[in-house]
């Protein structure tokens, strides 16, 4: 898959002509850091890094971020999720369940590996996004994100690498940390 690159199943309802309500969403996003070093870009905490606005509430302290079980929320656009840990490998790959009230629930995982290019310890973070409309309403929001995937996607890739770029990619943290 080509860097923001994305594939999509989703549910079709032939009576309208759209989706039934749920879609499936894969893509890759390339990092500029080994999968050691790539994967606190994708915990609850080192997404602070690379996204305007992302700020995780906890509503118990989390010692670790990325231990299954941990508890998560998020606003935006005026929409509180609830995120939970179901998951992870540290390094290597991290997976959440999430939920929008009266908007969307589903599930993300991210899975990281080596970029086979040689371009000296790069990643190809495949990143798959599950998710059903909770509502009518909601049914247009998620067709919208949906065509808009391969989009979003690459507008991570760029805040990934323009965060990078603001400090040595030594000034990063190792390992251990997050999602989106």
């Amino acid at each position: 898959m080509t860097a923001g690159g994305a594939r999509a199943a989703s549910g079709t309802d032939p009576a309208s002509g759209g989706t039934a309500g749920r879609c499936v969403l894969t893509g890759t996003v390339r990092v500029g850091l080994p999968p050691a070093e790539a994967f606190r870009l994708f915990t609850p905490v080192g997404e602070r890094d690379w996204v305007d606005g992302w700020d995780p509430r906890f509503p118990v302290p989390a010692g670790d971020d990325t231990a299954p079980g941990t508890v998560f929320e998020t606003t935006d656009h005026g929409r509180t999720t609830t995120w939970v840990v179901t998951g992870r490998e540290p390094g290597r790959a991290v997976a959440y369940a999430r939920v929008t009230p009266g908007d969307r629930a589903g599930t993300v995982s991210v899975v990281l590996e080596g970029a086979d290019g040689g371009d000296g310890g790069g990643t190809a973070a495949t990143v798959t996004y599950e998710l059903t409309a909770l509502t009518e309403a909601a049914r247009e929001d998620l067709r919208a994100f949906a065509a808009g995937y391969p989009a979003f996607l690459r507008s991570w890739e760029e805040a990934i690498a323009d965060a990078l770029g603001r400090r040595a990619p030594s000034a990063v943290p190792p390992a251990s940390l997050r999602l989106r």
